[in-house]
């Protein structure tokens, strides 16, 4: 459903009266998730005297609570979850803990892929790195293959999301000059984390810590980069110039309605409503799916089912022409005929 610029912008106004957050509702959605995190992963560490298998099924909800609490972050970071902002941000940087994720650190550069999302000439902070065809062709063999290789479903969605969170968290790299807040948020969760890993560690001793904890964490990740993934990179997704760029339609027509199950809405706190999201990012997670109930013709708006969702997975390079996500095996269909078959391993 294309909609014109100001009708956007009408909307923008319109969806104004959802944004006002309930602290009560905030207090009971962070309940709701914390307390069955903990109650499983406890029951998931008393599980392995059972059979390291029973253990493992138990991680699987507990992978889903914890992207749950991260979602929760993430409305902390929007000043969106409680009505005060120091609440927001104190419950956050908690989270923050538990999540491996500096609070502060990521919330600015979560700002900024909120404020260029879509843009060709903002790209490389807080998004999926995005060649377009053009740019891809022009680069040398090497990098190219290096392109390829960061785009890999085994990386993007495997090695990729442990890496982020357990890795590259630990450092604010790429603000390094950022003064002294990126440091102090970073190194402020990384003491924390020290103690409360410390802590349990010493609770349930380092093997059994990492039999349980590692592997919810891992999913997690992979989870929550999946989700963040296929927001903005599917076929018809919106990318454009500085000159052509438009933040409205950038945030309604550039992000996906992940249409998802009732189970798996609520674990992913309604993230899938991404284009209202970033159309009107103050508006509480708990109150998006009030929005699509107020104005269903939304709903179609980018709509995307998980099997649809899959589909997206090759879609790598912004076709400028046809103004829409390609694949490699399109680009070396149209432009590069003598290119090796073996490069097709970084293809489904």
């Amino acid at each position: 459903m294309a909609q014109r610029m100001p009708e956007i912008r009408a909307l923008a106004q319109l969806l104004g009266r959802y944004r006002e957050p309930d602290s009560t509702r905030g207090v009971l959605e962070l309940a709701v998730t914390a307390v069955p995190l903990l109650v499983i992963w406890a029951l998931t560490w008393n599980a392995f005297d059972n059979g390291y298998w029973l253990g493992l099924l138990l991680e699987v909800p507990a992978a889903g609570l914890l992207v749950r609490l991260f979602m929760i972050q993430h409305d902390c970071g929007h000043g969106s979850f409680f009505r005060s902002r120091v609440v927001n941000d104190w419950v956050g940087r908690a989270i923050g803990v538990v999540t491996l994720t500096p609070y502060d650190y990521w919330r600015h550069n979560h700002a900024h892929h909120h404020a260029s999302s879509g843009n060709l000439d903002h790209r490389g902070l807080g998004d999926i790195d995005t060649l377009t065809v053009r740019e891809f062709l022009a680069q040398s063999r090497w990098r190219r293959m290096l392109y390829r290789l960061y785009r890999h479903p085994m990386v993007m969605f495997g090695v990729g999301p442990s890496y982020l969170f357990i890795l590259k968290h630990r450092l604010p790299v790429g603000r390094m000059r950022g003064g002294w807040k990126p440091w102090l948020s970073t190194m402020g969760t990384n003491a924390a984390i020290a103690v409360l890993v410390a802590a349990m560690i010493r609770l349930v001793g380092y093997g059994p810590f990492l039999l349980v904890h590692l592997p919810i964490i891992i999913l997690a990740a992979s989870i929550g980069v999946w989700l963040f993934y296929v927001q903005h990179q599917f076929e018809d997704t919106y990318w454009s110039h500085d000159e052509g760029w438009s933040f409205h339609e950038a945030a309604l027509h550039g992000s996906s309605h992940y249409h998802l199950p009732t189970v798996l809405r609520w674990f992913t706190a309604n993230i899938g409503i991404h284009h209202i999201h970033h159309l009107s990012s103050r508006i509480p997670c708990y109150r998006l799916p009030d929005v699509l109930r107020d104005h269903p013709q939304l709903a179609g708006v980018g709509r995307m089912t998980l099997l649809q969702s899959l589909r997206s997975v090759p879609l790598v390079l912004w076709d400028e022409e046809r103004l829409r996500l390609v694949s490699f095996a399109e680009v070396r269909a149209r432009s590069m005929p003598d290119l090796p078959v073996i490069a097709d391993c970084c293809n489904l």
